[in-house]
């Protein structure tokens, strides 16, 4: 069944808003998260404040809107692995499509210790990550064998694959974004697999 196509004004609306979280990130890494007001995050944008609330609920929605978006692209590649595939084999390849967002290594690298940096934004990504968890449990839990505790198994891994990509995310940011992410991430997977 084919995908119907998504309206121009839905596009022309997702355009706009990766287009005004865009422009308060790089608003929020040149002059500080609480130092920048969203009176001039519109303005820098060239819309009112007004337009802005039509789009976000606040300044830390703003900020975070692009986890939302993030964690749904995830769980749809994940959704289009293999059905055999290993869970933890299948949420490496799918965490592949941060790889692909049109953001340069510098821009990300301000994005993270954007968020990593600020005590609220830390939270509300913790918040963010956790629905990450309702997203790609689902997709795991077939992958694992029948057990009546399947469910909790699936959230686990889960939650433990969030875990390791903070984690690399953090040591890729004290690193200066110098080495390789996912090379992090498989470090951090490694280290909670590795039978005691």
């Amino acid at each position: 069944m084919a995908q119907k196509p998504t309206p121009i004004r839905e596009q022309t609306r997702s355009v706009v808003r990766s287009l005004l979280a865009r422009t308060a990130i790089e608003l929020f890494a040149a002059r500080g998260y609480d130092d920048t007001t969203l009176d001039e995050v519109a303005a820098a944008a060239g819309v009112s404040r007004r337009t802005l609330f039509n789009y976000f609920r606040n300044k830390e929605d703003l900020a975070l809107s692009g986890l939302d978006e993030q964690g749904e692209m995830i769980a749809a590649r994940l959704a289009e692995r293999p059905a055999d595939e290993d869970a933890w084999m299948a949420l490496r390849a799918a965490f592949q499509v941060l790889k692909e967002i049109d953001m340069t290594a510098e821009g990300r690298l301000e994005f993270i210790t954007l968020l990593f940096g600020n005590d609220s934004l830390r939270a509300g990504h913790a918040e963010k990550q956790a629905r990450w968890q309702d997203l790609f449990a689902p997709q795991i839990e077939p992958r694992l064998p029948e057990s009546d505790r399947r469910t909790l198994q699936a959230r686990a891994i889960a939650a433990a694959a969030i875990i390791c990509l903070q984690a690399a995310n953090e040591e890729w940011v004290r690193l200066d974004g110098q080495v390789d992410l996912f090379d992090l991430y498989d470090t951090a997977v490694q280290a909670i697999r590795r039978p005691t």
